[in-house]
Order: structure tokens, then sequence, then C-alpha cells
């Protein structure tokens, strides 16, 4: 039984089947197989942030058939096989946001397959994660929104998948008014977020 992650080989590649037997307390994800370790406990600002978008979209998504979820909460990402069964999925991550319209991608375990929409917001352990692995995983399996928060600067990034491949919106700065494109009616101050 793995009870530490010191137990794990980093360099070994992992599936969600085996994920699903270490019994630690640490938060980590699986990107393509390989471990990557959490960002320690996020700081009091980018709790804030994550408590007042929580806020604001559980506010819009209660009204909502699609499914509102925040961290932890696993998101399985199939790859090219789009194969379902645990030992075949190598993808598990825990964004701070996300969004699920299909009731099929839910089960007791979490997410499988791609949300609708992905937030991540960044900390000065996850920038290079956040910004170069999870967008190139996010586009990779068709997450159709994908916004990058940064704290620090008071910025929002939004990308749109189009043809397989995101694309950028205009950054946001904090006194810009952000309207989803996927969801229309999501739309408020961003210093509403920023408080």
């Amino acid at each position: 039984m793995i009870t530490s992650i010191d137990q794990l080989d980093l360099d070994k590649t992992y599936s969600y089947a085996d994920y699903l037997t270490w019994k630690f307390q640490e938060r980590l994800e699986l990107i393509k197989g390989k471990i990557s370790k959490m960002s320690p406990a996020p700081n009091t600002f980018h709790q804030k942030v994550a408590a007042n978008l929580h806020g604001i979209m559980y506010t819009n998504f209660k009204k909502h058939s699609c499914n509102l979820f925040f961290a932890p909460f696993d998101v399985r990402l199939l790859d090219k096989k789009k194969s379902t069964e645990d030992k075949d999925i190598y993808t598990v991550v825990q964004p701070d946001l996300c969004v699920v319209c299909d009731e099929k991608k839910l089960d007791e375990k979490g997410a499988i397959g791609a949300p609708d929409l992905v937030i991540e917001i960044l900390s000065p352990g996850n920038s290079k994660k956040e910004m170069k692995y999870k967008y190139d995983l996010y586009e990779e399996a068709k997450v159709l929104e994908y916004w990058i928060v940064n704290p620090a600067d008071r910025t929002i990034f939004i990308f749109i998948l189009k043809e397989d491949k995101f694309v950028g919106q205009h950054p946001l700065i904090e006194e810009d008014i952000i309207n989803s494109p996927l969801f229309p009616e999501l739309d408020f101050v961003l210093e509403d977020i920023f408080r």
C-alpha cells in the first residue's frame, strides 16, 4: 500500500487506476502519466479570488443545466484512444473551477472527459504548469473555454476552442467586464473577483 508520496518513483508512468490506490494526504495531478505535485496551500489572496469567483459562478449556474465544481475535484482527461477504463487514463487534473454540461461526463469519482469551461488561478508555484502544460492538455482534450486568472496582475486570459486550437481573446484587466463566449449570461466586472 502506498501511504507516502516518497514511495512513488517520480520517473515512472502511472494511470488513474494507480492513483486511486494511493493513501496519502498530499494533493497531486497526473499529467500524461507523470506525477505533478500541486503547489502548497494557496495564499490568502488566491483563496479570496477563488471564493469570489466561485460565488459569482454559483449565482449564475444555480439556475443552469450545467454543473459547477471546484477543487479538489478530479477531472480525468482522455487520450486519443478515448478509453474510459481507469487503467487507460493517464491525465487527472484538479482545476480551481470547472463547468460540465454533459451529465454523462460525471460519475462518483468526478468528471471523465473535457469540461466545457475550465478556470485555473495562478499561484507563485504553479504559473509555468498552468500557462504551458495545462494549456496544451486542455486544448488537446477539447475544453471549449479556458480561463487563466492572474491575481498578482489582476488579469484574466480567456481562450476559446476553434477548429481544435485555442484562440486567445484580448486580455482583461480589473475594470473590464468579462463576457464568456460560451456562457453569454456570465458577465461581471473583474474587480468583483479581485476585491
